[in-house]
């Protein structure tokens, strides 16, 4: 069996190919066309890189980016961490206000208040202060 080179394969690709379309019922030839298989690679190449790139400027160019993983703006993760700053210490006021309230009705079904829960909530109250103060700090410093 002889060596095929690189030769053989340029004479595979030049090689002329028809392909024709055929009406099925009277065989009447409808289209016909004469191809290469050097011009079907380049066409198909061609129509992929289309694609590729339509489908890349579509993402780019329209809100089909932000359904992209770790794609936002660097805005939004500032607003997102203040956010999330103000969600605690809303929290933490929620909790302090609640066992305030829960001291209160036990003074007046006549249960007395350990004392270390004071303590608690006063010592509380101050480290939810200090957060908002931490919060309004960054906010002057944008």
């Amino acid at each position: 069996m002889p060596f095929r080179g690189n030769q053989s394969t340029l004479k595979r690709l030049r090689n002329r190919y028809r392909l024709v379309l055929i009406n099925e019922d009277s065989f009447q030839e409808i289209i016909a066309f004469k191809l290469t298989r050097w011009s079907v690679y380049v066409v198909f190449s061609a129509i992929f890189i289309i694609l590729v790139g339509l489908t890349i400027t579509l993402v780019a160019f329209s809100p089909l980016k932000y359904y992209i993983p770790g794609y936002g703006d660097t805005g939004n993760a500032k607003d997102y961490e203040q956010l999330q700053f103000r969600a605690d210490s809303i929290e933490q006021a929620l909790i302090i206000k609640q066992k305030y309230y829960d001291g209160i009705e036990m003074v007046l079904k006549g249960n007395p208040v350990p004392l270390d829960t004071a303590v608690l909530n006063i010592n509380t109250q101050k480290n939810v202060i200090d957060v908002n103060k931490d919060v309004k700090k960054k906010k002057r410093k944008r």
